[in-house]
C-alpha cells in the first residue's frame, strides 16, 4: 500500500511540474507574441496584425533578386546597430571622405545618405523653431496690424495662417514660460527640501500621502502651489508642497534638472523668433538648393540618443535583419534604408522636406517614409512640387497621420496631398496612416492617433511596437511614426516581387487589400464618444500584407499578359 501511495505521489508531482512548465512556456510564448503582434494574422493568431508572417510562411518559394531602397526622412540614425548595419544604403558612386562630389549629384561625400540640418562646422542642428514661430517671424512684417479687407485675395490664405500661428505662438509661449518658471522654482528649492525632510524621513522613503499629511500639518494658509511659486515662497510648507509635486512628476533630481534644461531650450529656441537655426546651417532659407548640410547621419555630436533614436526605430520596422536571430525582423533583407536627416528638436523645415524628397527620388529610392507631422507649413508649395516630382518618377510617399488625437480633415497637418485652402488632392502617391492597438474592442484605435475620413487612408499597428533603439538595444514604443513604416515595408515588398506596377497601382493595392473590422470604437480625443471604425479613415481598413501581395500578384500577372498579347507595331520599309 505504501508503494502504491508513493507512486500516486510521483504521478501527482509530475503533473504539477508539467503544469508549471506549461504555464511558464505559455507565458513566454505570449510575451514573444506581443513583441511581434503587429506581424500576426487575426484569423490565425487572434491578433489584429498586418499578416506579414502569414505571407512569408506561404511564399518561401517566391524569389526576388531585386533590391528596393526606402528613404527614411527622420532624425539621425544608428548605422552601426546590430540589426540595421547591413541594411543601410551605400552610394557606390561616391568615394568616401575625399571631399569631392564624385557622382555629381550635388552632395559631397554622401556615402549613406545626407544630413540636411548638418551645420557648416560639421556639427548637427539640435534645436529648430516650431513652424508657427517661423511663420510669425516671416509674416509679421507683411501682415502685422492689418485688417482682412486690406489683404489681396491671393494672400488671404497666408494671412489667415499668420493669425492662426500668432494664437499658437502666444498660447505655447505662455505655457512653456510658466512651465519653465515652475521647474526653476523646483530645482532651486529641491536641495533644501530634501535636507529638511530627512529630519522626518531619514531613509527618504516618504510617499505622496505622507507628504500631504506633513503639508497639511504645517501650512499656515491655503496658498496654491502656483501662488507659492509666483511669490517665491521658501517656508517649510512650500518645501514640502514642492517635493510633493516633484514626486508626482519626476523620479529624481536628475530627471527634474534634465526637464528644466529641455524646457529652457523650448522657450528660448523653439519658440524664439530671434533664434534661427538656418544661420548655423549656412544655407539660403528663401530658395531651394542642393548641397547644404553634411554627410554625417550618425553623429554622436547630437549628444543624446533621443536625437538619433527615432529613425533607428522607424528603420528597424522596415528592414531589421531577418537572418541574425537577434532583436527583431523587418520585411525583407533586400530592403535598403536611405537615411535622410531633417528632424531636429522642433519642426522640420519645408525646405529640408522638399530637398530630401528630391534627393531620395534622384538617388534611387522607391518608397519615402515620413514619420513626422506638423500643424503649419511655411512653404507648402515646395513640398507639393517635390511630391508631384516623386509621383512622376513612380515613387510612393508614406506619412504618419500624427499623435494629437484629432480629425485632420478639420485640423491642418503637413505634409499632405492637398492644400487647406480648398484645392483638391494634388498628387496620387501619398498614403496617410493612423494607429491601432492589439485590442479588438472599443479601444482598437490608439487613443493618441489622428484620424480623418478624407485624409487618413488606412490604419496600421502603432501601439506597443517592439523596435531597435540605439546602441544595440530594443524597446517597445507607440505612435503613428511606427504605423507608417508598416506601410512603407509593404510597398517595398510589393515592388521587390512585382516591379512592373506603377505607384498609383501600389497605393491602390494597399488601400483595397486591407482588413475591415466591424466594430464600434472610441474616437480619439472625444471623451467617450464612439463611431464605427470605418468612419475614421478613407478605406475603413487595417493594412494587410498577405492580401496586398495576393492582389499585387494578380494585377501584375494581368498586366504582363496584356502586354504580351498586345499587337506589336508593324514596321514598313520603302
Amino acid at each position: 500500500m505504501e508503494y502504491k501511495y508513493v507512486g500516486y505521489y510521483y504521478i501527482l508531482l509530475i503533473l504539477v511540474i508539467g503544469c508549471k512548465t506549461g504555464n511558464i512556456k505559455s507565458q513566454k510564448n505570449k510575451q514573444e507574441n506581443l513583441k511581434t503582434w503587429h506581424q500576426k494574422d487575426y484569423n490565425t493568431d487572434k491578433l489584429p496584425g498586418i499578416s506579414l508572417e502569414k505571407f512569408l510562411s506561404k511564399s518561401k518559394s517566391l524569389k526576388s533578386n531585386n533590391q528596393i531602397i526606402v528613404a527614411v526622412l527622420d532624425t539621425q540614425i544608428d548605422t552601426n546597430h546590430e540589426d540595421l548595419k547591413d541594411a543601410i544604403w551605400v552610394n557606390t558612386d561616391e568615394i568616401p571622405n575625399n571631399k569631392i562630389d564624385d557622382d555629381k549629384n550635388g552632395y559631397v561625400d554622401d556615402i549613406n545618405g545626407w544630413n540636411f540640418i548638418g551645420t557648416k562646422s560639421g556639427d548637427y542642428t539640435v534645436w529648430g523653431n516650431f513652424e508657427y514661430t517661423r511663420i510669425v517671424r516671416d509674416y509679421t512684417p507683411v501682415f502685422k496690424d492689418k485688417k482682412r479687407e486690406e489683404i489681396a485675395a491671393g494672400d488671404l490664405f497666408k494671412y489667415d495662417e499668420y493669425l492662426r500661428a500668432l494664437k499658437y505662438q502666444d498660447k505655447w509661449s505662455t505655457y512653456y514660460t510658466n512651465f519653465l518658471k515652475s521647474l526653476k522654482y523646483n530645482t532651486l528649492l529641491y536641495p533644501s527640501a530634501k535636507d529638511t525632510l530627512k529630519y522626518y524621513f531619514p531613509k527618504e522613503d516618504y510617499t505622496l500621502k505622507q507628504l500631504d499629511s506633513v503639508y497639511n500639518l504645517y501650512k499656515k494658509n491655503n496658498k496654491t502651489y502656483k501662488e507659492r511659486r509666483n511669490s517665491g515662497d521658501t517656508d517649510f510648507a512650500s518645501l514640502v508642497l514642492m517635493m510633493k509635486v516633484n514626486l508626482e512628476l519626476y523620479k529624481d533630481f536628475e530627471e527634474l534638472n534634465d526637464k528644466r534644461t529641455q524646457l529652457d531650450s523650448i522657450a528660448n529656441k523653439n519658440l524664439n523668433i530671434n533664434y534661427n537655426e538656418r544661420i548655423s546651417i549656412g544655407d539660403n532659407e528663401k530658395v531651394l538648393e542642393k548641397g547644404y548640410g553634411n554627410g554625417k547621419i550618425n553623429s554622436k555630436l547630437a549628444g543624446t540618443r533621443r536625437l538619433f533614436g527615432h529613425s533607428t526605430k522607424v528603420s528597424s520596422i522596415i528592414a531589421a535583419n531577418r537572418k541574425n536571430n537577434i532583436g527583431i525582423k523587418g520585411f525583407s533583407d533586400n530592403i535598403k534604408i536611405m537615411p535622410l536627416s531633417i528632424s531636429p528638436s522642433g519642426d522640420e523645415s519645408d525646405k529640408d522636406v522638399a530637398a530630401s524628397i528630391y534627393y531620395a527620388v534622384d538617388n534611387g529610392a522607391k518608397v519615402i517614409n515620413m514619420s513626422f507631422m506638423k500643424e503649419f507649413s511655411l512653404h507648402p508649395e515646395w513640398v507639393i512640387e517635390a511630391m508631384q516630382y516623386a509621383e512622376k518618377h513612380n515613387v510612393l510617399l508614406v506619412h504618419g497621420s500624427g499623435n494629437d488625437a484629432f480629425d485632420i480633415d478639420t485640423n491642418p497637418t503637413y505634409p499632405n496631398d492637398y492644400y487647406y485652402d480648398g484645392k483638391e488632392e494634388v498628387c496620387g502617391n501619398l498614403i496617410s496612416v493612423g494607429s491601432i492597438s492589439s485590442r479588438v474592442d472599443s479601444t482598437f484605435v490608439s487613443d493618441f492617433s489622428n484620424y480623418g475620413k478624407k485624409n487618413v487612408d488606412l490604419f496600421a499597428p502603432g501601439e506597443n511596437i517592439y523596435t531597435a533603439i540605439p546602441e544595440n538595444e530594443y524597446e517597445s514604443g507607440s505612435g503613428t511614426s511606427l504605423s507608417a513604416p508598416m506601410v512603407s515595408g509593404t510597398a517595398a515588398l510589393i515592388w521587390l516581387y512585382y516591379p512592373n506596377l506603377t505607384v498609383q497601382e501600389v497605393k491602390q493595392i494597399i488601400l483595397d487589400s486591407g482588413t475591415a473590422y466591424d466594430i464600434e470604437v472610441l474616437i480619439p480625443g472625444e471623451k467617450g464618444k464612439k463611431t464605427h471604425f470605418r468612419e475614421l479613415s478613407k478605406t475603413g481598413k487595417v493594412l494587410n500584407v498577405y492580401n496586398a501581395m495576393e492582389l499585387a500578384k494578380k494585377i501584375s500577372k494581368t498586366k504582363s499578359e496584356e502586354k504580351k498579347n498586345k499587337p506589336q507595331g508593324i514596321s514598313y520599309r520603302n
